[in-house]
């Protein structure tokens, strides 16, 4: 039987002229966090499944995938359940990882240590536009700052970065989970069903207000409460501050200070921003990880149509490995849905050194190799590309693919 040659589903075989812009996008993404002090890391794919089970990755712990124990581990026949056959998964996201290679590592890292990791990730999930079940992010990570100046230096670096990439008119849509929970008590849900109700609340934008009472109503939530939700949305939607209504209207709801933190963000990143883009404030805006317990951000680009990254505060997660919590805030781009909107805009290395190629006639004698030998290295010197090869019999087509592939000046070398 012969072998498959395709791709397993949801991954992908990556062509050349997309991997040049990929590495091009990673290049730009890391220079400019390293210039914001953040210092670049690594950490395995695969993690102990007990952590990537800790009820801490919402949605995505239904997605991993998931490792058999090996050799005289597996004991297949005297398992019981899925937990007696599996010992490890792959990583779904670069915050779990992350946070155990700091529970790990703290002692030796400098405190607030910035982090920067970009790697694979993957999810069992329903491949569609964007979206893929291995895929790379690339994510900051402050840990050690209880102020929301981590919050300040993550948007400030994220939307530089973009920018370099020459991304404008994107929304960084922000909010607090605070405020999520106390708009929720203020409504009288019970606060055990807070997680249910976000769910809900989360699909505002794909099923409309009207969808989301609805489905309230049926997850038998009371109607008085979820008349009151609304009209509170309703009422923001209207308003010219929405920040400053909440706090009229949520009262002792609300922790002392949790609308000035927020305020106080928003109006640094908009003071010295660069580049054009606008900080919004979201209510409707959850953020499916359940670790996350502060401030909550997501990259909305008006050419894509939803999220092209995101992050937030998660200051319990380290807690959970070393038993003391330890305040941490991250943001990941969306490199995939990035360097997709790259590609369909045509997007072209700026400044990228000239590429030259040498076609060879074959039966070239060794003088004439030599000398074309010495001229790439003068050219590769110079930042140059130098392709080298030997001159087929449809000399027409492969002129043409190397054309494609950004070989623009092509010398053709003859044996006379």
């Amino acid at each position: 039987m012969a072998l498959k040659k395709k791709p397993v589903t949801g991954m992908r075989d990556i062509m050349p002229e997309e991997k040049e812009i990929r590495d091009y996008v990673q290049g730009v993404i890391s220079k400019t966090y390293r210039e914001f002090g953040f210092s670049p890391i690594e950490t395995p794919c695969m993690e102990d499944i007990a952590n990537l089970s800790s009820n801490q990755g919402g949605e995505n712990e239904k997605l991993i995938f998931k490792v058999l124990k090996r050799g005289e581990k597996l004991k297949i026949d005297e398992a019981k359940d899925e937990i007696d056959l599996v010992d490890q998964g792959m990583r779904y996201d670069l915050t779990l990882p992350l946070t155990r290679y700091y529970s790990n590592h703290a002692n030796d890292l400098p405190a607030p240590f910035k982090a920067l990791q970009m790697g694979p990730v993957w999810r069992a999930d329903r491949p569609q536009r964007g979206r893929y079940r291995q895929f790379v992010q690339c994510d900051i990570d402050i840990l050690g700052d209880p102020t929301n100046l981590a919050e300040i230096e993550l948007i400030t670096a994220t939307t530089t970065c973009l920018g370099k990439l020459g991304f404008e008119n994107f929304e960084i849509r922000i909010n607090e989970r605070r405020i999520l929970k106390a708009m929720a008590s203020y409504c009288g849900f019970d606060e055990n069903r807070f997680d249910e109700v976000f769910i809900i609340l989360d699909k505002m934008d794909k099923i409309s207000e009207e969808g989301v009472k609805e489905e309230l109503l049926s997850h038998g939530f009371a109607q008085d409460g979820v008349l009151q939700y609304m009209q509170l949305y309703k009422d923001l939607a209207q308003a010219e501050d929405g920040l400053s209504l909440l706090q009229k209207t949520l009262g002792t709801c609300l922790e002392e200070g949790v609308i000035e933190n927020l305020q106080e963000i928003i109006s640094c990143v908009e003071a010295t921003k660069h580049g054009n883009f606008k900080v919004v404030f979201d209510p409707t805006l959850v953020r499916g990880m359940s670790y996350y317990t502060g401030t909550i951000f997501e990259i909305a680009m008006p050419q894509f149509g939803g999220a092209c990254g995101g992050g937030g505060r998660y200051d319990k997660m380290v807690g959970n490995f070393t038993g003391k919590d330890v305040p941490a805030c991250g943001f990941s781009i969306g490199f995939e849905r990035i360097v997709l909107l790259l590609l369909e805009n045509g997007f072209t290395i700026p400044n990228a050194g000239g590429k030259v190629a040498y076609l060879l006639e074959k039966g070239c004698d060794k003088e004439k190799l030599v000398q074309t030998m010495k001229e790439a290295a003068a050219l590769r010197e110079q930042g140059t590309v130098v392709l080298i090869s030997r001159m087929n019999k449809n000399k027409k087509f492969q002129k043409e693919q190397l054309e494609a592939s950004g070989y623009h000046d092509i010398r053709e070398i003859f044996n006379r």
